[in-house]
């Protein structure tokens, strides 16, 4: 009996023992079950704010898009708008060269007429010394 009681108070020794591994066990599967919770929570939180994150770069990249359009629309405006000024410039300088050679040509005769003038005064103040 003694064997008996023996075997008995191991037999209860060793439940205790289950007993407390599966009471530790459960409370860290309580505790786990906890984390994976707070996890799946994360998770999901981070895909809430990776959805509306690669919204906003999605609208991001858009704009961007959109004003490298809006530069290169403006570049070549102000590209064609360049060459037609350059092309108006040209034109004035080559009407300046041609006012400029023709006031050239003016003066020249202005400064013949000048002589001949001056030649037909001196003429009649010697015709005008000659008749007194």
């Amino acid at each position: 009996m003694s064997k008996f009681h023996g075997d008995l108070t191991q037999r209860e020794q060793e439940l205790l023992r289950i007993r407390r591994d599966s009471d530790t066990k459960a409370a860290e599967l309580a505790k786990m079950e906890k984390m994976l919770q707070q996890t799946k929570n994360m998770l999901e939180k981070k895909t809430d704010f990776s959805s509306e994150s690669k919204g906003y770069q999605e609208n991001m990249v858009e704009d961007l898009e959109e004003k490298v359009r809006s530069t290169r629309r403006y570049r070549r405006n102000s590209l064609h708008h360049t060459q037609m000024l350059e092309s108006q410039m040209k034109t004035v300088k080559g009407e300046l060269v041609g006012t400029l050679d023709h006031l050239q040509e003016l003066r020249n005769v202005l400064r013949r007429s000048q002589q001949k003038a001056e030649e037909r005064k001196a003429a009649m103040e010697k015709l005008a010394a000659g008749l007194r």
